[in-house]
């Protein structure tokens, strides 16, 4: 507005108009059916070029501001039938990598059977969040996605998590998104108690010893672990060949094979350098290892052999099958599914040696990689489980929001015994006392100033009738606004389409007129509603 008020003041701008500009605005309006006056050829000739290229420019910037306000009300509207969406769609935060799409896998799901389930994936590195003690919260992702950078804020009502939450690997620690989740309180998939105690092997092999202790070596045929807090307790190992894994069990260190005690003293240098802690192991001539997963309800058992004859079965070529499901299988899943307040996603990896012997070395949580021909439907298993949890967890209905509320007027007896005041907009019996403070009386402290009545409504000792709103005064318009005073103020997308209400014969001009007459009446007509605008005499 303040450039096309900069712009009806500009001397070269009005120099540049058209013969006759300014004398047509007094100029009567032409009748509607009677043909405009005929133009002579000479005063075609005698308007310079550039009006034509003003009267462009002219309409240019009223296009521009015709087309500006157009995508602001298609913003506002998207932004508003994205959040009516979202209001009747529970979300989802799946943490995990882009090689799996989950939107893909939740799609057609619902929770409670009306709730769409709005699926925000993103890997640990990629969130960050903040919580109160209050329990509010939100978490916000910053991702690189087809090479453009994609923020977003979200408040999440379920967690799946499909990653490891801790690695040696650099910038692998995000044990901190996990506490702030936990923090939260945001219900998840495998429980965030037992992600955080998943984060170190160690932690998760003492909870298996447990189980060792309970249940027997025939039933329970865990492998004979040693742990060293750091290389300063690397003295001796019971029995060689043995397996030496330092750090973390996931993206750690790595794990190697020592066959005596000399090897074993230069791998213990080696921990020194990682300073981190390690632990080992009785090597075992597998012939083949094997891994059962649980899914909620689902049980499936793989047999894994090495083809390239690694000692490392998942190192070189191997061959993956489908195994039955035995019944001690079933039972060594089930019992460890029972560790950190129970599993829903769990898997046991166990060897079976060339002696015949079954040892088991290592439970995986909620972020153990899918394997086989039945991945996808190990996935919509996944998807079936978090539904059913959502639906246990998740409220139906949103707790609704605080709304605010009017301060309790202060009651205090009248004088004379009337009574206490009443709310404002409650029906008032008019006293003797009340008519004396309206007259100028002496007026006892109240929170409130009362309202005089208005003439005509009642007389003393009459029922007051119950107030209504004020009118709001106009608001006083700022001085780059002159046009809007003594109005209520608008914005500039209700200005501009208020106040450029070009009627229709500016779109399609008499057929009589010429086509510079056309302009020039147009021009005029514009010229008409800028000076109703703008108050340009």
């Amino acid at each position: 507005m303040n450039y096309l008020r900069r712009r009806l003041s500009d001397s070269n701008f009005m120099s540049n108009l058209p013969n006759g500009y300014m004398t047509d605005l007094q100029r009567p309006d032409p009748p509607q059916q009677s043909p405009g006056p005929a133009v002579s050829p000479g005063a075609q000739e005698r308007r310079p070029p550039p009006s034509q290229s003003s009267g462009a420019g002219f309409f240019s910037s009223i296009s521009n501001a015709v087309k500006q306000t157009t995508a602001a009300a298609a913003a506002t509207f998207n932004e508003a039938a994205e959040r009516a969406s979202s209001a009747h769609a529970k979300i989802l935060l799946v943490i995990d990598d882009q090689q799996t799409d989950w939107a893909k896998v939740f799609k057609g799901r619902k929770v409670h059977g009306e709730f769409d389930i709005k699926v925000e994936q993103a890997d640990f590195s990629e969130i960050n969040l903040v919580a109160h003690a209050t329990g509010s919260y939100s978490v916000d992702t910053e991702a690189i996605r087809g090479g453009n950078k994609i923020t977003k804020c979200f408040k999440p009502d379920f967690v799946l998590v499909r990653q490891h939450a801790f690695s040696m690997a650099k910038n692998g620690d995000h044990r901190n998104i996990v506490i702030g989740l936990q923090y939260a309180g945001i219900p998840s998939v495998n429980s965030l108690h037992s992600v955080y105690n998943f984060c170190d092997k160690p932690w998760v092999f003492a909870q298996m010893t447990r189980l060792y202790k309970q249940l027997g070596p025939e039933e329970f045929p865990l492998i004979e672990q040693v742990y060293y807090p750091n290389h300063r307790e690397m003295i001796t190992t019971p029995g060689f060949p043995v397996v030496v894994k330092m750090g973390h069990a996931h993206s750690g260190m790595g794990k190697v094979k020592v066959d005596n005690q000399y090897d074993f003293q230069d791998i213990a240098s080696v921990v020194a350098l990682t300073k981190t802690y390690a632990t080992s192991e009785p090597f075992i001539d597998a012939k083949y290892d094997v891994r059962i997963q649980k899914i909620g309800d689902n049980y499936k058992a793989y047999m894994r052999t090495s083809i390239s004859g690694n000692w490392k079965t998942n190192t070189g070529s191997a061959m993956l099958e489908q195994v039955a499901m035995s019944e001690r299988y079933r039972k060594w899943v089930d019992w460890c599914s029972d560790v950190f307040g129970g599993l829903d996603i769990c898997a046991v990896e166990a060897l079976h040696g060339k002696d015949g012997q079954d040892y088991i070395i290592e439970v995986v949580g909620c972020s153990m990689p899918l394997i086989g021909d039945q991945q996808e439907e190990d996935r919509a298993l996944i998807a079936d489980l978090v539904v059913s949890k959502m639906n246990q967890t998740v409220p139906q209905t949103s707790a609704p929001s605080p709304k605010p509320q009017q301060a309790p007027i202060q009651q205090r007896p009248q004088p004379g015994g009337q009574g206490a005041k009443p709310v404002s907009g409650q029906p008032q019996q008019r006293g003797p006392q009340q008519q004396q403070q309206e007259h100028g009386g002496p007026k006892p402290p109240t929170t409130q100033q009362p309202r005089p009545f208005a003439q005509g409504q009642g007389g003393p000792g009459g029922v007051r009738p119950p107030l209504q709103q004020k009118p709001q005064p106009p608001q006083k318009p700022s001085p780059d606004h002159p046009a809007l005073s003594g109005s209520p103020q608008l914005n500039k997308s209700q200005s501009l389409t208020n106040t450029f209400n070009i009627p229709e014969t500016q779109v399609a001009p008499h057929p009589s007129l010429s086509q510079d007459e056309e302009k020039a009446e147009t021009i005029r007509n514009l010229r008409k509603s800028f000076a109703s605008l703008f108050s340009v005499e």
